[in-house]
């Protein structure tokens, strides 16, 4: 009896050694996966107001993860906002300040400045920073950040479908796609289907290691085709709105949409929902979900305001803001984030502080408990503390620098976010604008006249920050009358 009862206390002291050597073993490193659509608007979602888009998946993902109101791309076009996600550092720092080549018309006051026409290699993104410290990485559709020797394959991805230095997709939606890096599928098979698809084959390929999934759709960038799966649906559904107006207003030299009645671009809503909804399942159905960061948002405001030009109309509304992609009003520059972390059980969280794209870089090396190299000049902050319940983080101001012209009707400015202040710069007019948003989130009254102390103490904060970064400028065109 003694003999055996000293065995089961043995045994017994053996398993509570296994329990404490288990519980101190280190946890798995969290998962991370990008979400990033191409000229999302504020308001193209359900949760975000859209009343003829329908985006059942995503809205439900609204519901589990933290809801960013005041969020917002670090430039107002795609190439510097992807550049600024990559690094943590802002667009004039890393001197990609337009679209990748941008136009520079020669009969303006103005010249833009030359800037970058490739993501320079010495630069580190978080998906090296990643790789470094054992996460698989793999990156699947738009890059628009230099073609060969400058793809996602040689910035840290292990993988890149799809990725190269074309801003759209140039043989359209549907295969064959006229992609040197993404192998056409089926005739008929959708673009959008096809990265979903790719992304979660990647899924089953990491073994035990943790993973770093950039899906960066190219919808729903130009060209406008619909999915036809899903048209007939929302052409019924423009058939029986009370009015179908296209509800256009003048904002410089272009027209600004008014009203979401596009049912191309509805359908191609619907398919990015469809397949955000799969890729959900799949890291459900795996096991990944509860252990890995979604972020969800877009390189810029909504396709809205264009120049009489184009042959085409703008495909959709930001209302209650104004302008859209180009343009450094709020319609241009504030877009959708949701940010569903790790092991995140909270619901309907909104967080109304500002938030930027290049704060992504610090925010997901903190979430990996990966410290950031302190000789890279980053520039944007931790979100951390907002996504463990902080109120407000340690910064004054936001800024955007964006001195070139743009076919949204755009001439080259700057603008500044300090509180609920707002200033823009138009360098051609030389003229300053200043909105209050708290009390004027659709930028309608110019309060510049009446707080003039105000207009110049942004002004100046202004400056010293594009000097601080060594920011590009526009010069007087010596060929303009």
């Amino acid at each position: 009896m003694i003999y055996s009862f000293f065995c089961r206390m043995k045994a017994g002291v053996l398993l509570l050694l296994i329990s404490l050597l288990l519980s101190c073993k280190p946890s798995k490193k969290q998962n991370f996966v990008f979400i990033l659509v191409d000229d999302l608007g504020w308001t193209d979602l359900g949760y975000s107001g859209s009343t003829f888009y329908e985006t059942p998946n995503i809205d439900a993902l609204s519901k589990s993860s933290i809801q960013f109101t005041n969020a917002y791309a670090s430039a107002s076009i795609c190439s510097p906002s992807r550049a600024s996600i990559l690094t943590g550092k802002h667009p004039a720092r890393v001197n990609i300040t337009d679209w990748i080549p941008g136009d520079n018309p020669q009969d303006k006051k103005l010249l833009g400045p030359e800037d970058l026409n490739e993501f320079p290699i010495k630069e580190v993104t978080v998906a090296e920073v990643l790789k470094q410290n054992g996460y698989s990485t793999f990156f699947a559709g738009k890059w628009h950040l230099g073609d060969n020797g400058f793809l996602p394959q040689d910035q840290g991805f292990d993988e890149n479908l799809g990725g190269y230095h074309m801003g759209q997709p140039p043989g359209g939606y549907y295969s064959p796609y006229k992609n040197p890096h993404l192998p056409d599928g089926p005739d008929g098979e959708y673009l959008t289907d096809r990265l979903t698809n790719e992304s979660i084959q990647f899924l089953d390929t990491i073994n035990n290691n943790p993973f770093f999934l950039f899906l960066s759709y190219y919808t729903v960038h130009t060209p406008i085709q619909a999915n036809l799966r899903h048209i007939d649906m929302f052409e019924k559904k423009l058939k029986n709105l009370d009015s179908i107006g296209l509800f256009e207003r003048k904002e410089g030299e272009a027209m600004t949409r008014l009203a979401q009645r596009n049912p191309e671009y509805a359908s191609m809503l619907y398919a990015l929902d469809e397949n955000i909804g799969k890729l959900i399942s799949k890291l459900k159905e795996e096991g990944f979900y509860e252990n890995t960061t979604i972020i969800f948002t877009s390189d810029n405001g909504g396709l809205t305001t264009l120049k009489p030009e184009y042959d085409f109309e703008s495909p959709t509304s930001v209302l209650p803001l104004r302008g859209g992609k180009g343009w450094l009003y709020e319609g241009g520059i504030r877009v959708p984030l949701l940010i569903k972390p790790a092991h995140y059980n909270e619901q309907n969280e909104i967080v109304r502080e500002p938030v930027i794209g290049h704060d992504f870089f610090p925010t997901m090396l903190s979430q990996a408990e990966i410290k950031v190299d302190a000789s890279l000049e980053i520039d944007g902050i931790n979100l951390t503390p907002l996504l463990e319940g902080v109120d407000k983080l340690n910064r004054e101001e936001l800024y955007w620098h964006y001195p070139h012209y743009h076919g949204s009707g755009w001439s080259p400015g700057a603008a500044i976010r300090q509180g609920d202040w707002k200033l823009i710069e138009f360098y051609e007019t030389e003229n300053v604008e200043l909105y209050k948003l708290s009390e004027d989130i659709s930028e309608e009254n110019n309060l510049a006249i009446e707080y003039p102390k105000k207009v110049e103490a942004l002004k100046q904060r202004l400056h010293e920050l594009q000097k601080s970064m060594d920011a590009n400028k526009a010069t007087v065109n010596p060929k303009s009358n």
